[in-house]
């Protein structure tokens, strides 16, 4: 099928816009008609590049991944519609012809068939864990068997909007380092390459040994500029090796150790770690999921293998009857102020609203370890940009002090 965009008239006054799918142009008018307008004009729509390839995809009934601001706005959408009362047939009806992205449209577009087949919203998306993840399709069945599946769309929208937030604060932090070393590699070349390169001559008609410093660094410049095409080889090669380093499990689960023992990077782990977790922890309670399904959802936003692995143990100590203060306490990682909260809630019979407390714990704590990084980033990359142009400028100047002190 194609998809058209048309424009027509509603009760011969108001002009609406759309988009509509048919095998043909003919077809497309009638589809029009049968939505109750007059048609004034009707073309297919002109794809490019990617666009193409999520039609066909689509085409193959395969539902395209979203990435979380598009989940962001596909969960909006349907929540305000769920919420006004609108079916959710219709409501991803109007998603597939409204929507601002193709690629949301697409997958409305499958979801709606798939229902109209027979099949629930929940159960229809849990065929597409990778394209939605356990944790989205946990809630939504939780919401759907509860018959309160609106407040759930609400609640996952919070919990979505919170971990956008923390994604961009965590990049807003890493950008200016990442800027700084980007940067200084930049310098580096240039100055390897070109600048090294034109002090030879002159190095050479004093015909005195280089210091080892200045003879390194201007044979490392002359292979660099022979060889330049090498360079991006290596810059991708050693991009692509820390890439593997991170991914790899062995070496992963070593980096993840090491980080939890850093001061300031083991509070940033822990508590962003913990952030997302608390706060999945507590959407899923609310949503009347079980405390062992709660954890297990919970469990699947924990990136630190180590805080992963022990809460499993507690996960696993909560199955065999023990409290889930308790259980949490024995992995020695959970912050003390949120085992207390924990304990608090169970105690009290409120542990929704204490954990509703320990994510606006977390998050303010969050906020405050930020801006300490923040502000401790900016002296070290200062030490390092200066410890590199020393470098460069006693390799360039030892062996003129030299020749000066000879003289």
């Amino acid at each position: 099928m194609t998809i058209y965009n048309y424009t027509a008239l509603k009760n011969n006054k108001e002009i609406v816009k759309g988009k509509i799918e048919a095998n043909d142009l003919r077809q497309a008018r009638e589809n029009v008609r049968k939505l109750g307008f007059i048609p004034t004009r009707i073309e297919e729509e002109h794809l490019r590049g990617e666009a193409k390839e999520q039609v066909k995809a689509a085409k193959r009934g395969r539902v395209l991944k979203l990435s979380l601001q598009e989940k962001i706005d596909f969960t909006s959408t349907l929540q305000i519609l769920a919420q006004s009362g609108i079916p959710i047939i219709e409501s991803l009806l109007f998603i597939e012809n409204d929507a601002a992205k193709l690629k949301i449209r697409l997958v409305a577009q499958e979801l709606r068939r798939q229902i109209m087949n027979g099949g629930t919203f929940s159960d229809t998306i849990a065929k597409y864990p990778e394209q939605f993840g356990q944790i989205y399709i946990g809630l939504c069945k939780a919401g759907e068997d509860s018959g309160e599946l609106e407040k759930t769309l609400e609640r996952l929208l919070d919990l979505l909007n919170k971990q956008a937030a923390i994604k961009s604060k965590v990049i807003g932090t890493l950008m200016y380092p990442i800027f700084v070393i980007c940067l200084a590699v930049v310098i580096v070349l240039i100055m390897l390459m070109f600048v090294f390169p034109v002090f030879k001559e002159m190095f050479d008609t004093m015909g005195k040994e280089l210091p080892w410093i200045t003879a390194k660094l201007m044979d490392l410049g002359i292979f660099l500029k022979t060889y330049w095409y090498y360079v991006p080889l290596m810059l991708g090669g050693v991009v692509a090796f820390i890439m593997f380093l991170f991914r790899w499990k062995p070496t992963k689960r070593k980096i993840d150790e090491i980080v939890l023992k850093i001061p300031i990077l083991s509070d940033l782990m822990q508590f962003s770690n913990f952030s997302n977790f608390i706060a999945v922890l507590q959407v899923a309670y609310d949503a009347g999921v079980p405390i062992i399904e709660c954890l297990y959802l919970s469990n699947l936003t924990l990136t630190n293998f180590i805080l992963k692995t022990k809460i499993e143990e507690a996960t696993g100590k909560v199955q065999q009857g023990q409290h889930l203060s308790s259980a949490l306490r024995s992995t020695h990682v959970v912050p003390k102020m949120i085992l207390f909260m924990i304990a608090t809630g169970e105690q009290s019979g409120r542990l929704g609203d204490m954990l509703m407390q320990a994510t606006n714990f977390i998050d303010k704590k969050l906020d405050n370890i930020i801006d300490v990084m923040t502000k401790m980033i900016e002296p070290i990359m200062l030490i390092v940009i200066g410890s590199i142009v020393l470098i460069l400028a006693l390799a360039l100047y030892l062996p003129l002090f030299g020749s000066y002190m000879a003289f």
